[in-house]
Parts: structure tokens; C-alpha cells; sequence
């Protein structure tokens, strides 16, 4: 979770102080509250239509403007893994959700509520004693950002240190393999999860990240992991670990001024364009040349500084491993696109599980296509203008004719959903900023400075 303006509390602003429902039985009442008026929405609207002669769909009667309102209100409500999978499916989905499904997720991004002084004193205490406050000159209860595991607070140590503090709800921990399964559930109501899919497989995937990010001695780890490898790299900021303050749900960091990496947009064309240059090669340098990365693109894991152009990097809860052959698989993509070789980048793709053999097998022509239009576009020696989707639509008309085909319908490995995730959502937040980042040139500088990883024991 990152210090973003868009998610930045109102100190006049009560309607979001919400205590989180921390113990099982709460949680769990309250989704049976959720699923209880989701069912009577829909009976309401059912009987509307009966009587009105209009046909009935079982999507159409959930996704009511009421039934809306509660999924977000109740999901905003309870927070942790029901929050941040709504927002995990927001960013990865893009264009293929349905309207109504986009506008719900679109509101579990920008609503967050926060936990009452209270309830956030009572964990503070649980984790730094009964007398914490004395360990501060101030410590600002209204928190400066709120998100789904947790929310940031502003303070100051006795030595003069400003710091951000990031608590995480209570209960959330312990909560996300139940909260999974009952958003699931309810996706699977609303005809969202498709008994195609190998849902099993999605579900140990979410659960999996969801712990990791829970836990804050773990990112904090891997915040001081990054803040060694950028040493000295210009244009890039890491917060500091305050280690003495952190704890498993508690995660003090030095604060870094900035403001949000969209306000990109009112900057000069230069400048935009310089920064996206500059993410996309951190991002290249994860996948080749750190065997490490933050696989979660969430905008508002950016700030940016405007007096010095530097990023700032937020939130290290989704750092993980890059599997090898994942990133060797994404290297002879790349060899094979820029050579123009159409059977190469095929070949290479199915090597590493990103398409299934039965997909190319069956929609050999629409296969081809795709690949000939992402070859056009890598190849061009130009700035690649990202805020110019014109060839995003030809991709999907395509791979939605063969997402009809359910035989091809599998799961594939997931040490290429995080990378898959990380790159398409650095893109998005190119389309975002409209910058223009010569992609050609980067990645034949990429290739030229790094080398395959060794391949894995057998």
C-alpha cells in the first residue's frame, strides 16, 4: 500500500472510519449479511421484471444498482483479502470484465476505509506496549493513506525522524483463506467464475500472495533488498526499514515526499516520457539481471518527486523470486520478435508456458495474427506511443474468438501470471501518462547487458 493522494483521507471526512471486523465469526457474518442482501436484491428485482413482462437474466438481477453499492460498501467494509482481490482482478482483467463487474472494482480501488483511533490504538499497543506514544514527538492518528491490508500513519521519533507507519488491520491475517474462498463464492453467483476455469488453482495463487503481503517483516525485508540494488542508481528512491519499530503487522519506514505518479500528466512531454523509460527498464532489469520482482503494478505503489524527476518505490509486499526459466522464456520471445521470426516467438511462447500447445493446434491463423501484430509494433525504431492502443482492440477481437473455445481453456504456470502482471500493468500505466518510450532500442540494449540465467537442476 502506498502514500497516495487518491486514497488520501479527508480529516473532515467521518463516513470512512469504520472498525474492521477482526475474529472469524464477525467476518463471517458479515459476508453472510452481504450474501443475505445480494439474495433479497435480487428477488426484488426479479419480481420487478416478472411483472413488467421483461426477461430475466440471473447477471442482470444481481448486478442492480443496489446490489452494487452493497458489494462495495461490504467489501470496503471488510478490507483485507476481499478488498485486494477485487482490486487484483480490477488491474489484471482490464478491458474483458463486464461493465457492471468493472464499476465495482473500479470503487474498491479508490474507496478505503480506515479503522477508528480505538481500534487502531488497540493495535498499537498489542504490538508496541501500552506506552508506545512515548517512543514519539507526534504520531497523527488520522492515517495519510488508507488500502485493503493496512493503513499509513505519519510520525516523528524523539531523535527528530519522520517516519511512515504502516498497521495492518486486525484479523486480516488470519482471515484471507476464508476471505478468498467467500469472494469466490460470490463470484461464482454472479456467473463471473467460469466452472471451466481451474479455480483451485487461482485460489491457492491469491492466498499464496496474500499471506506473503501480510506479512511486514517479510517486505521489509525485501524493501532493504531493493534499496542495495538500486545503491546509487540516480532516479529512484527506496524508503529506509526503521527496523526497531517494525513488527509482523507493523511497518515503520523513513517517509518520502512525492505526490502521485499519474499527476505525471501535467508534466512536459520529456519528462513523461523519461520516467515511463525509466520504469520500463527497472522493470527489465527485475526480469533479467535481479532475479527479483514487485510483482504488483498498482499506480499507487509510485510517487513521484517533482523537484528532482525521481520515483519513489512504495509497498514490497508482492516482491518475489523470478523463475528462471520464466525469464529466459521471456528472452527468446523478445530475440525471436526482434528478429522477425514469427515460428521462433511460437515456439518460445509455448517453451514457456505462456500459450498452451492446444491454442496454436486449433486457431493456428488468429494465433499468427496476434503474433504479427506484437512483432510489428516491437519492431518499429521509433518511440512506441502507448497512449496509441490501436492494435489493443485487434488483439482481443482475436484472443476473445479463441477464449470461445473452452477446449483451450487452462491455467498457466503461475511463475508467469506475477511477471505476465507486472508487465502488462507497467504498460497500462504507460497508456495512463501517454508517454512515448522507444521499446526497440531498450530491449536490444537489455539483452545486450545481460545474460540467460542458468538453467534449473533436473
Amino acid at each position: 500500500m502506498a502514500q497516495d493522494d487518491h486514497n488520501s483521507t479527508d480529516k473532515n471526512d467521518r463516513s470512512r472510519e469504520k472498525a474492521v471486523p477482526a475474529g472469524r465469526i464477525a467476518r463471517i457474518g458479515a459476508f453472510g449479511r452481504l450474501v443475505g442482501g445480494v439474495a433479497g436484491g435480487m428477488a426484488a428485482e426479479g419480481a420487478r421484471r416478472l411483472s413488467s413482462g421483461e426477461p430475466i437474466n440471473p447477471r442482470d438481477l444481481i448486478l442492480t444498482p443496489g446490489n452494487v453499492k452493497r458489494l462495495t460498501d461490504r467489501l470496503s467494509h471488510l478490507r483485507g483479502a476481499a478488498m485486494k482481490m477485487g482490486q487484483m482482478i480490477s488491474l489484471d482483467a482490464g478491458d474483458f470484465l463486464p461493465a457492471e463487474l468493472s464499476e465495482i472494482l473500479a470503487r474498491l480501488r479508490d474507496q478505503a476505509n480506515f479503522m477508528p483511533t480505538k481500534q487502531l490504538d488497540t493495535v498499537l499497543r498489542s504490538e508496541w506496549g501500552n506506552d508506545w506514544r512515548r517512543q514519539f514527538k507526534w504520531f497523527n492518528p488520522r492515517p495519510i493513506a488508507a488500502a485493503s491490508i493496512g493503513q499509513v500513519h505519519k510520525a516523528m521519533t524523539r531523535d527528530g525522524e519522520e517516519l511512515a507507519i504502516k498497521v495492518q488491520y486486525p484479523g486480516i491475517a488470519k482471515s484471507i483463506d476464508s476471505d478468498v474462498d467467500n469472494v469466490m463464492t460470490l463470484l461464482k453467483i454472479a456467473g463471473f467464475a467460469p466452472p471451466e476455469l481451474e479455480v483451485d488453482k487461482l485460489l491457492a495463487v491469491a492466498k499464496q500472495q496474500l499471506h506473503e503481503e501480510a506479512d511486514y517483516q517479510r517486505e521489509g525485508e525485501q524493501m532493504e533488498l531493493y534499496r542495495r540494488m538500486l545503491e546509487g542508481e540516480p532516479g529512484f528512491v527506496v524508503p529506509r526499514l526503521h527496523q526497531g519499530l517494525t513488527r509482523g503487522s507493523i511497518l515503520a519506514m523513513s517517509f518520502e515526499e512525492g505526490v502521485s505518479i499519474e499527476r505525471l500528466d501535467q508534466e512536459s512531454d520529456q519528462r513523461r516520457d523519461e520516467t515511463m523509460a525509466r520504469l520500463m527498464r527497472l522493470v527489465a532489469r527485475e526480469l533479467f539481471e535481479f532475479g527479483v520482482m514487485q510483482t504488483d503494478p498498482n499506480f499507487a505503489n509510485y510517487r513521484y518527486r517533482r523537484e528532482t524527476g525521481e520515483i519513489i518505490l512504495l509497498d514490497f509486499g508482492a516482491c518475489r523470486p523470478v523463475d528462471k526459466d520464466v525469464a529466459n522464456g521471456y528472452r527468446k520471445m523478445l530475440q525471436a520478435g526482434l528478429a522477425g521470426n514469427r515460428d521462433k516467438v511460437i515456439e518460445a511462447t509455448i517453451e514457456a508456458g505462456f500459450m498452451m500447445p492446444i491454442v496454436f493446434e486449433k486457431h493456428p491463423e488468429r494465433v499468427n495474427k496476434m503474433v504479427d501484430i506484437v512483432i510489428g509494433e516491437m519492431r518499429e525504431d521509433k518511440p512506441f506511443d502507448f497512449g496509441d492502443r490501436a492494435f489493443i482492440p485487434l488483439l482481443r477481437d482475436e484472443g476473445w474468438e479463441i477464449a470461445q473455445d473452452k477446449e483451450t481453456w487452462a491455467f498457466p504456470p503461475v511463475e508467469t501470471l506475477f511477471v505476465q502482471r507486472k508487465v502488462s500493468g507497467t504498460a497500462l500505466l504507460g497508456a495512463r501518462l501517454k508517454a512515448k518510450v522507444n521499446i526497440r532500442r531498450m530491449t536490444e540494449e537489455t539483452l545486450r547487458s545481460t545474460q540467460p540465467f542458468p538453467a534449473k537442476a533436473a
